[in-house]
């Protein structure tokens, strides 16, 4: 099964996560042909087969095949005295190094090639000045309305290939690794360029610095010191919540508490998160955010949180919305109480 190349942008940025942090690149490539076609309609063909003499032209606009300047040259009455009476069709142009081919093709109504001749390659040198083609391309006796002509307009169809032989290179900048969240300008954007930790978290990877990650958390110095090949693969979390965390050893910028609030998924995930690497700041925003949330419905969820992560401020929450009268006789006949008591509380009594 074949498989295409990555782009070489798609490579440097794979290599610079994988740890290697000064890349320059180039691309070689040799210069795949290129055809260019270019349509000349010559209008009232029999009339100007009688403005213009012998070894005179008609010429197309300029048109451009691979940077060179080309025209179509059209002569009525052939391009010299041995033929007249002829059509002449040249292609012109002053061209540098390189190899044509051409076909020239006069069209019918249905744009369909009536007549076409075509060269072999040649090839052209810098400096050269040619005018390229067929002499004799047609006898104007020859020349049939509906066939050549189409109501006495003459349609030549120009196919130029030019084989070009020069190698071309190019220096690819490798892309700069910019940190996910902000460093306070350029400085600290230079700083995410010498990196030497890869944290993989699902599909998302994330360059660090190993003395940042240490400083901030017993558990990363641990991963870090047991794995010697500088890159920790993080499970079971999602990798914006991770990048929070990270965001948090770099810059001690705490989440947002109005914006978990309003997300308690997020911020459910996040306080998880927090006390696996443990970054208590994070955790108690996180419970301060989940503590409005506590009500009859969560408080056996809110619960059963805080005592496997050690939350003490959600826990002393959902304890005070317990205390209030009422509450725990009608929490104790939820199926949510039963379900804290199966896996968080067998010890504990609330009678």
């Amino acid at each position: 099964m074949s498989s295409s190349i990555k782009p070489m942008s798609a490579l440097l940025s794979t290599m610079l996560r994988a740890g290697r942090q000064r890349l320059t690149a180039s691309i070689v490539t040799g210069r795949q042909p290129i055809t260019v076609s270019h349509v000349l309609q010559i209008h009232g063909y029999k009339q100007i087969k009688k403005m213009v003499p012998n070894g005179k032209a008609v010429e197309s606009a300029p048109f451009d095949v691979a940077g060179r300047a080309c025209r179509i040259r059209c002569y009525p009455n052939g391009s010299g005295k041995k033929h007249y009476g002829y059509t002449s069709l040249f292609l012109t142009s002053h061209c540098d190094d390189g190899t044509v081919r051409l076909e020239l093709s006069v069209l019918d109504r249905d744009g369909n090639p009536s007549r076409t001749r075509a060269t072999e390659k040649r090839r052209f040198w810098i400096g050269d000045s040619w005018g390229w083609g067929f002499k004799d391309f047609v006898k104007n006796d020859d020349l049939v309305e509906g066939e050549h002509l189409v109501d006495d307009c003459l349609i030549v169809l120009c196919d130029v290939t030019v084989h070009d032989p020069s190698l071309h290179a190019e220096e690819v900048a490798a892309p700069v690794v910019a940190p996910p969240f902000d460093l306070s300008g350029e400085l600290g954007e230079a700083m995410w360029n010498e990196t030497d930790v890869t944290i993989h978290v699902g599909d998302e990877t994330f360059p660090a610095h190993r003395s940042v990650l240490e400083a901030a958390s017993a558990v990363f110095k641990a991963d870090l010191e047991n794995n010697g090949t500088g890159e920790v693969r993080v499970d079971d979390m999602d990798a914006q919540v991770f990048k929070t965390l990270l965001q948090f050893m770099y810059t001690s910028v705490l989440p947002d508490k109005n914006q978990l609030e309003a997300d308690a998924a997020t911020a459910e995930r996040l306080l998880v998160a927090a006390d696996r690497y443990g970054l208590e700041k994070i955790k108690v925003v996180c419970e301060e955010a989940l503590c409005p949330r506590v009500n009859m419905g969560s408080v056996g969820t809110m619960l059963a949180l805080a005592e496997r992560h050690g939350g003490a401020v959600l826990k002393k929450a959902c304890m005070e919305f317990l205390s209030i009268p009422g509450n725990l006789l009608s929490f104790m006949a939820t199926e949510g109480f039963e379900e804290l008591k199966r896996t968080q509380l067998g010890c504990w009594s609330f009678t």
